[in-house]
């Protein structure tokens, strides 16, 4: 049973407070977040170039200009993160986030929409995974796989639950003033809820759990440190190239705009599924095998899309199992470093080894888009990506550093089994 400590924070092993209240609230703020900074955009961006003009080539790269602010913003806020904890930069993101869209609401012209989404960049750096993962792993310690688990099901469902809300919003009010509303929608739920739920007084960074804290630089110049970030950007472009390029694969395999819609609808699902699966597959496997397989595993599943033309009934199911895997590859990411260097500089460490994942994530959809035409056509685009997970499973092979001391050696002799 969890005990409790003078603070009202629940404390579990009594290494360090856990307050009560955290959970519920990052479940609400990435689910609004998410929903309302990145996926209500896709939703609303055909009418926003029929409204104004602007060419789509412009509109998207705008939101990927924001992708690519994040992952270099996530860097220093992973520094703040580690030394002052997660209430200030959550709520200082989620008045940015609010900010943002209010600019974006009310844009004259394509320089002003793109600055909005520059700002926007910051506010996804502030308070998407990346933050809410450093505050649960610090305030959780080794028993933070469960309560990740917990925060990226939430976060599983912002697509759910705003893209309809942002359809129906703009069916009826137009883009301009859906924006206005998402804005505060935004501002009533994130902005207390980081500043409230987050209170509790940050704990300072363990160093039990390995023989020895590794030094930040050091880990960041290291063979496995470089070799894990070339697996994971590697294998999140294929992965998230293959989010994109999946409706038009199906539309060329004979499916209706509609299916193919279902379809990637069902993918979302299934990574919901699938993280219900993380904690399971982490007691029995290590973590390097669990990384090389579902890495792999991303592989078959892509390549299987690419390979099998019908039925619309399989290339469904195939493309939630795509979703499952996708599902354990978030918390895959999100633990990381804990698996390998402790919690130390998980901030930093985090943000390090997922800012070029974040770049590839943004050149994605152009890049993905233009191999399809280079390769004649979607299934030799997913050929092509299928082969990039299998090199990003053999370069996440180097990934884990070898540990000295019966505690590094205890867990070193379970992560390379």
């Amino acid at each position: 049973m969890t005990d409790l400590d003078t603070s009202g924070a629940a404390t579990g092993t009594g290494e360090r407070p856990r307050p009560r209240a955290v959970l519920p609230a990052l479940c609400a703020t990435q689910i609004t977040s998410w929903g309302i900074v990145y996926y209500a955009f896709p939703v609303l961006n055909t009418r926003i170039t029929a409204d104004t003009g602007w060419s789509t080539t412009a509109t998207t790269g705008a939101f990927s200009s924001a992708l690519i602010v994040s992952a270099l913003a996530g860097i220093p806020i992973g520094r703040i993160l580690d030394r002052r904890g997660p209430r200030a930069v959550m709520t200082t993101g989620s008045l940015l986030g609010v900010i943002a869209v209010l600019a974006l609401a009310h844009a004259p012209n394509l320089a002003v929409f793109t600055v909005a989404w520059l700002l926007a960049g910051l506010a996804m750096a502030s308070t998407f995974y990346q933050p809410a993962f450093a505050a649960v792993t610090r305030w959780w310690g080794r028993d933070s796989v469960r309560a990740l688990t917990i925060v990226t099901l939430a976060g599983g469902l912002a697509s759910t639950a705003f893209a309809p809300l942002t359809a129906v919003l703009a069916e009826d009010f137009g883009w301009r003033t859906t924006y206005t509303i998402l804005a505060v929608i935004l501002a009533a739920i994130t902005i207390p809820a980081h500043a409230l739920a987050l209170r509790t007084p940050w704990p300072p960074a363990p160093t039990h759990h390995t023989p020895r804290a590794p030094n930040s630089p050091v880990v960041t110049r290291s063979r496995p440190f470089l070799l894990l970030t070339a697996a994971l950007t590697l294998n999140g472009f294929a992965m998230y190239a293959v989010v994109i390029a999946l409706v038009p694969l199906l539309l060329e395999r004979g499916a209706s705009p509609t299916q193919a819609a279902w379809a990637l609808g069902l993918g979302g699902a299934g990574q919901t599924l699938g993280r219900t699966l993380y904690a399971t597959l982490g007691r029995y496997t290590g973590v390097t095998t669990r990384t090389v397989t579902l890495i792999a595993v991303g592989g078959v599943t892509t390549m299987a899309l690419a390979a099998v033309p019908g039925p619309y009934s399989l290339l469904l199911l195939l493309s939630v199992i795509a979703g499952m895997v996708r599902g354990n590859l978030t918390l895959l990411q999100a633990t990381a470093v804990t698996d390998r260097w402790g919690t130390t500089h998980y901030g930093r460490l985090s943000g390090l080894l997922a800012a070029p994942g974040t770049f590839a994530s943004a050149l994605a959809p152009f890049a993905g888009a233009a191999l399809a035409g280079t390769l004649g056509g979607y299934p030799g685009l997913f050929t092509t990506l299928a082969f990039a997970s299998v090199a990003a499973a053999a370069l996440a092979l180097g990934g884990t550093p070898a540990r000295r001391g019966r505690a590094g050696t205890d867990h070193e002799g379970r992560g390379r089994r």
